[in-house]
């Protein structure tokens, strides 16, 4: 049983969007015919000129290998914006407004003498739109193993120099995940990039926090006075943070043999909500202050010792089975995948946070590919209560009551749900020795709510290095602690490698061994 909630007609905002609108600048968007550009970037530059959040002075300048002018660009991108799923609609008029501010130049970015082409392009379209605001953000969407000449040579060329604090005009770059692949090569990153840039010029990208739901944790907790009170360890039982996909590696099976699904989700996406569920409230909403708080939540997880690497964490690989009954391989039969990999597609783990909030309160976290359903949520079950309905009245035989829980979905259909216990209509108490109680979802909407569209992620995070608001992005400390969690983990796996490998059939909720992991706390997984 579900009671929607809507926001009051007064309570809603008088226009769609009250952003703030980016400065001018020049876009650099190296890797612009890749996967991620064609698919999200370049339809998220189309929705915020759209939405009116684009200066008048704003630019984009692709840069990638092929050989393109600016006519063949602009026709290259007007096909990825017209069927890219995060654009709200094409409408043909805005596109002949943008398309004149979009414009390529090619060339091996490993190699430097492209860097003075890409400046002398620079020069002609900020003398041309621009006027004295020469900003810039290089957007560096590239494979890891050119991003170490690129930023040399960025910096080498004087393209995108180190600059004061308070300077203007202002170079920002953009720094896509893998943030490395551990913490020795996370570490030499960081070395890199912050042997080049000041750290607020600096904003590592990572997508899920761009996303509403993810967004509204801490106003959740800080604007609900009746939240806030309960988010500890004397009202809170255990938290579950689960991002679930329904797809497999997608084509990709040579990059995740080298990753698998530590590296691509628990290492930053999970463990970044994580931190944002169990952080302190910071005294401002300012963006190192709230990367401060994150750093300590990170800080006060307990290390893993021999016992515990056994206990809590399960690997598994998804076998052959059904995905909205549609039959897939599984992930060895999946190309450029070797034959005997134990490289998990799925994986379950267990943290402590050591600090006086949350001291004994379990964090069990879960990602995995071929999963049941596409689901990405943050799920905190609290105690019962010590006036226990249990010992007061007879329950329908076989009954139990179910705890409350609060669910705060980050995809799909971003929103909030509070479950709670009910009496099921029927006779009054005093005459029956035995009641009904059933769980009801008082659940909340962003779609239902405020009757519009949400930004995608990228659109956010776009508009936010625009304006110079880095609380979204992840910062160096951050970086390194999520490989400080996950490396002794990855380094005990790879040091004992399963006799066999635990598999979970496509379309499952993941395997047995996961579901014992969480039974031994006397907790089970939502299915949600």
């Amino acid at each position: 049983m579900a009671l929607s909630i809507k926001a009051h007609p007064s309570q809603l905002p008088p226009a769609p969007t009250r952003r703030e609108r980016g400065d001018p600048c020049t876009m650099i968007l190296t890797g612009v015919t890749g996967d991620l550009a064609r698919r999200k970037l370049l339809g998220c530059v189309y929705n915020l000129h759209r939405a009116h959040l684009l200066s008048d002075g704003f630019a984009l300048l692709g840069v990638d290998r092929l050989p393109m002018d600016d006519a063949s660009f602009r026709e290259l991108a007007r096909k990825a914006v017209s069927s890219c799923d995060e654009v709200r609609g094409f409408d043909e008029e805005s596109w002949r407004e943008l398309e004149g501010r979009l414009f390529y130049a090619g060339g091996d970015l490993t190699q430097p003498e492209v860097y003075a082409q890409i400046g002398a392009r620079l020069a002609e379209i900020e003398a041309g739109r621009l006027g004295s605001e020469k900003n810039r953000i290089f957007y560096l969407s590239v494979p890891p193993f050119v991003f170490q000449p690129i930023v040399t040579h960025l910096s080498a060329s004087g393209l995108a120099p180190r600059t004061p604090s308070d300077a203007r005009p202002w170079v920002r770059v953009i720094v896509e995940k893998p943030f490395g692949s551990s913490l020795a090569t996370g570490v030499a990153l960081n070395d890199l990039v912050l042997g080049k840039f000041a750290e607020r010029q600096v904003y590592r990208i990572d997508h899920y926090l761009g996303k509403e739901t993810v967004q509204n944790v801490i106003v959740f907790r800080a604007a609900n006075a009746i939240f806030e009170p309960v988010w500890n360890r004397e009202h809170v039982a255990s938290v579950q943070i689960t991002a679930a996909e329904t797809v497999g590696v997608e084509g990709r099976g040579k990059y995740y043999e080298s990753s698998g699904v530590v590296r691509d989700m628990i290492q930053n996406h999970l463990l970044q909500l994580l931190a944002l569920t169990a952080m302190e409230l910071p005294t401002r909403l300012e963006a190192n202050l709230v990367r401060d708080e994150k750093v300590k939540a990170l800080r006060a997880i307990r290390p893993w010792d021999a016992d515990t690497h056994a206990a809590w964490a399960v690997r598994a690989q998804y076998a052959a089975g059904h995905v909205k009954d549609r039959p897939v391989p599984g992930y060895r039969q999946e190309p450029d995948v070797f034959p005997e990999s134990t490289t998990p597609t799925f994986a379950a783990m267990k943290f402590m946070i050591d600090n006086g909030r949350w001291r004994g309160v379990p964090f069990f976290v879960r990602s995995g590919k071929r999963l049941a359903k596409r689901v990405t949520e943050i799920a905190i079950e609290f105690r019962h209560p010590a006036y226990r309905m249990e010992e007061l009245v007879g329950l329908t035989p076989g009954a139990a009551l179910e705890p409350n829980v609060l669910v705060m979905r980050v995809q799909p259909n971003d929103g909030v749900t509070l479950r709670f216990d009910a009496k099921v209509p029927g006779a009054a108490m005093a005459l029956t020795p035995e009641i009904e109680v059933a769980p009801v979802d008082m659940d909340f909407s962003y779609a239902d709510a405020f009757g519009a569209d949400l930004s995608p992620a990228y659109e956010t995070l776009l508009l936010d290095v625009m304006i110079g608001d880095a609380t979204l992005f992840t910062r160096s400390d951050e970086v390194e602690l999520g490989w400080r969690i996950t490396d002794p983990i990855l380094a005990h796996w790879d040091a004992n490698p399963p006799l066999q490998m635990p598999t979970y059939s496509a379309g499952s909720w993941g395997p047995p061994e996961s579901h014992a992991l969480i039974d031994r706390d006397g907790f089970r997984w939502r299915e949600p």
